[in-house]
């Protein structure tokens, strides 16, 4: 683990399951990590986890600062036990069907955690004809089987949730996982308020790890209503398709080029004296970085930017290839610069 990066919290973080609806084990995590970074902490009733530091006692007309970091993770939610135990499922997150053939899986009860596997119904190689196997299955088409046959039932119920089951590692300079998309933000907000210290005492700062971003930026538009922000901070993970079979122009990022600075997507444009205030300030504390657009997507700070009576919003993002799937994989140095831009933003107060 890297010295300079508190890798095993976000090792922690990804193998932690929550999906959209049940992030709690991941709120719980983080509400054990937070002790002494906050003066308030307090889970809303969607299940956001809303953390606030005073602005110091001198500060007048302090600022709300907030930063938006999503707790759950794409999964699955348990539709349909069959008589013989192979379990259907919903997603809940987009989900590319391509990369989901011959997964191991952890269904999530209240009892316990099933390990299981996931695999489209159908014919196996040995007895399929040319014409099967270029088939590719829906979504809908894949089920779970955890080995017990009928008594599947007696251990599992409709509305319980399933993740991908894969370790976090280290390779070379990169860190691959699950669930990066959005654990990385979850750390973020956490190491980058451990890294403040005393400082930017001059602002009222939100840390809000918001629930059900996957499924349309839910717990974030609650969460950045009742707060009210002046800034709102969109913390996530964005494509870096700087892989073969993909075109330049659509890369996105470039991994080891330093945090995305978020200037657009689907979802939202973002304040664009906010992105010079970002890009003035990464330049003065030689912080790397990239100006980052999506054509589609959406992230928590829309819902910053739309709240109320609206605030002035930005993203700050971290380039992630094979997004949505089992190898999600990062650069540790973007990492990095993402924890110092958010952390160099907030002492300026």
């Amino acid at each position: 683990m890297s010295s300079s990066l508190n890798l095993d919290l976000l090792k922690r973080l990804c193998e932690t399951p929550g999906v959209p609806g049940h992030e709690g084990r991941v709120r719980a995590l983080i509400t054990e990590e937070i002790k002494g970074l906050f003066d308030v902490v307090e889970t809303d009733p969607m299940g956001s986890l809303l953390c606030r530091r005073d602005a110091g006692k001198k500060a007048k007309d302090a600022p709300r600062i907030m930063l938006l970091c999503h707790m759950d993770e794409i999964g699955f939610l348990v539709s349909h036990i069959t008589e013989a135990g192979f379990i259907h499922v919903q997603p809940v997150g987009g989900f590319d069907p391509r990369n989901l053939f011959s997964r191991r899986v952890l269904v999530c009860t209240e009892q316990r955690d099933l390990k299981g596997v996931m695999n489209p119904g159908g014919k196996p190689i040995h007895i399929s004809s040319p014409e099967d196997r270029k088939k590719v299955p829906e979504v809908g088409d894949f089920v779970i089987d955890l080995g017990l046959g009928p008594r599947t039932a007696d251990h599992v119920k409709i509305g319980d949730y399933v993740v991908m089951d894969e370790p976090f590692i280290e390779i070379g300079d990169k860190v691959v996982s699950k669930a990066l998309d959005n654990r990385v933000a979850c750390w973020l907000g956490i190491e980058a308020m451990r890294a403040l210290g005393k400082k930017g005492r001059g602002a009222e700062i939100h840390v809000a790890f918001t629930c059900q971003e996957e499924v349309g930026l839910r717990g974030a538009r609650t969460a950045a209503y009742k707060i009210k922000p002046d800034i709102g901070i969109g913390v996530d993970v964005t494509l870096s398709c700087d892989t073969p079979g993909v075109p330049e122009q659509s890369r996105t990022t470039r991994q080891g080029d330093g945090f995305g600075l978020h200037v657009r997507d689907s979802s939202f444009i973002a304040d664009t004296a906010l992105v010079a205030e970002f890009e003035a300030l990464a330049l003065r504390k030689k912080i790397p970085y990239q100006r980052t657009m999506l054509a589609a997507g959406g992230q928590d700070g829309a819902a910053a930017q739309q709240a109320a009576a609206g605030a002035r919003a930005i993203g700050i993002v971290v380039g992630t290839r094979y997004i949505h799937t089992v190898t999600e994989m990062i650069h540790k140095s973007d990492l990095e610069a993402a924890r110092d831009i958010l952390t160099a933003y907030l002492a300026e107060f």
